[in-house]
């Protein structure tokens, strides 16, 4: 059976969550759950640099084939997200030094693909999660943001051996239309 490491991250500028999550075949199983705080760094470069630090000794210590992080969303405070999008950056930059390959998730698409609802709370995604890895609530700890990484690995998993169309449809009418043999009418 194979095995693939899939390490999840959930960027953040005050507290980044990270998520290991080791596949053998299609059994999930979580290795790790954590998170890097970051509240101690007066200054943010110092902050950048913890990151950058710490993403690296986590890919190092657990070795992951992949890394799944998710995208920042747009805020109304643009200086937030900018600083997020550092974070992020910093996180990737690891993962690229480390020759782990990247894939972004948008957090609806996250939350979509572990409770089905784009929209779900974090508190709904983490409780998804203890379902679906058989976990007790002890075990996910109390930051939603180590979760939410989880979320974004496990979300990778699920994207895993899928098929990739290149066809693109506009709206579900589209896509129809384009299929009607195979859509009941």
């Amino acid at each position: 059976m194979t095995e693939r490491i899939i390490l999840g991250i959930d960027p953040g500028t005050n507290v980044m969550g990270y998520g290991v999550l080791k596949v053998v075949g299609r059994k999930p199983e979580m290795l790790a759950l954590g998170v890097i705080d970051l509240h101690r760094y007066a200054d943010h470069y110092l902050k950048l640099g913890h990151i950058f630090e710490r993403v690296s000794g986590i890919i190092e210590e657990y070795l992951p084939d992949e890394l799944a992080i998710e995208a920042p969303f747009f805020g109304k405070n643009v200086q937030s997200m900018l600083k997020l999008g550092r974070a992020q950056g910093v996180a990737m930059a690891a993962a690229i030094k480390h020759q782990v390959p990247i894939t972004e998730y948008a957090p609806m698409k996250i939350k979509m693909a572990i409770t089905g609802v784009g929209t779900a709370s974090k508190e709904q995604v983490a409780d998804m999660l203890r379902r679906m890895l058989h976990l007790n609530a002890e075990e996910l700890g109390k930051y939603l943001d180590a979760t939410d990484a989880l979320a974004a690995a496990y979300c990778h998993y699920l994207q895993l051996d899928r098929p990739v169309s290149d066809v693109k449809y506009k709206s579900w009418k589209d896509f129809a239309n384009r299929n009607s043999e195979r859509v009941k009418r």
